[in-house]
C-alpha cells in the first residue's frame, strides 16, 4: 500500500505522461472500491453524486465542506489509488478560505482537488476574473506548502452556467495555468474545435475533459488525438446507477412486475467485490 506521498507522486506522473488516462468519479466508498477493482489508475469524487446520495441538489452549496471531506476520506480509505476531490468553489469566496480547504483536503489523504470559479448565486454565477485568479493563486500556494505533491485542478465554469463565452473561458484557463494550477478544466466543451482550442491554450499543462455531461461523446482515441491528457465522467456513473434504480422502482410501482431483475448483476458478483 502506497503512502500519501507516493500516491501524490504517482498522480503527478499520470499527468506528465504522453498518453491519455481516465479518472472515473465514484460517489461513495463502495463505488470507489468497484472502480479500483476494474483497473483504473486514479479516482476523482463527484459533487453531484455525493449530493444525490445525501438527498440534496447539486450546485446549490447544499453540501457542506465537512460532508464533502468526510465522503472523500471514506473513498480514500476504500481504495489503494490516488484520489482527487471535487471541492466545488472552495466553500467560500475569499482566497484564504480556498487555501484552508486545500489544506483540510490534504489531511483526509487526498492527492489532489479542484477549485471552480463559481459564486453559488444563480443570478450571478461566475466570480470576476481578478478574484478567481487570486483564489487559484492562494490554492496553489497552499498546495505547494504540503510535504507531498498535491495536484491542483482549476476549473472555469462559464459553460455550465449559461455563459457560452469561449473566449472568456479560455482566458480564465490560461490565467489559472499561469498562476500555477497543475490541471485545467472547463466542463461543457462540446466540439473538437473547442477542446483543441483549450488544449493549445493551456499547453504544456494538461487539460481535463469530461464525457457524459452533454452531447459530446468522443472516444478516448479521438480525445488523445486532440491532445487531451485526462478524461473524467463527473456525475455520469452516479446517474447511470440512479437511473437504473429509478427505472426498476417505477416498473414495480406501475406494472407490479419484477422481470427487470432477470438481467441485473448477480448478488454474488457484487458481494464478492467487497470481500
Amino acid at each position: 500500500m502506497m503512502d500519501q506521498s507516493e500516491k501524490g507522486d504517482l498522480f503527478r506522473k499520470l499527468h506528465e505522461q504522453p498518453r491519455i488516462f481516465v479518472i472515473p468519479n465514484p460517489w461513495d466508498a463502495g463505488s470507489a472500491k468497484i472502480l479500483t477493482s476494474l483497473g483504473f489508475e486514479a479516482l476523482a469524487t463527484t459533487s453531484a453524486g455525493l449530493a444525490f446520495s445525501l438527498a440534496k441538489s447539486d450546485g446549490t452549496r447544499s453540501v457542506s465542506r465537512e460532508e464533502t471531506l468526510k465522503n472523500a476520506e471514506m473513498i480514500v480509505k476504500a481504495t489503494s489509488l490516488p484520489v482527487s476531490a471535487d471541492l466545488e468553489n472552495g466553500y467560500g469566496q475569499d482566497p484564504s478560505t480556498c487555501a484552508e480547504t486545500i489544506l483540510m483536503a490534504a489531511q483526509t489523504g487526498l492527492c489532489g482537488g479542484s477549485i471552480e470559479d463559481t459564486t453559488g448565486d444563480p443570478s450571478n454565477p461566475i466570480l470576476p476574473i481578478e478574484l478567481s485568479l487570486a483564489r487559484v493563486k492562494a490554492a496553489v500556494e497552499a498546495a505547494r506548502s504540503l510535504p507531498f505533491h498535491f495536484t491542483l485542478t482549476a476549473r472555469a465554469e462559464n459553460l455550465l452556467h449559461g455563459r457560452p463565452d469561449l473566449e472568456d473561458t479560455i482566458h480564465r484557463l490560461e490565467s489559472y495555468a499561469e498562476a500555477g494550477a497543475d490541471v485545467l478544466y472547463a466542463p461543457g466543451l462540446k466540439t473538437k474545435e473547442e477542446i483543441l482550442t483549450a488544449v493549445k491554450a493551456v499547453a504544456p499543462k494538461p487539460l481535463n475533459v469530461v464525457m457524459g455531461l452533454n452531447s459530446a461523446f468522443f472516444s478516448l482515441r479521438e480525445l488523445e488525438d486532440l491532445g487531451v491528457r485526462r478524461v473524467s465522467v463527473g456525475s455520469t456513473l452516479a446517474r447511470v446507477a440512479y437511473g437504473a434504480f429509478l427505472e426498476a422502482a417505477e416498473k414495480i410501482k406501475v406494472t407490479g412486475t419484477f422481470n427487470f431483475a432477470a438481467d441485473i448483476v448477480p448478488y454474488s458478483k457484487i458481494n464478492g467485490m467487497f470481500k
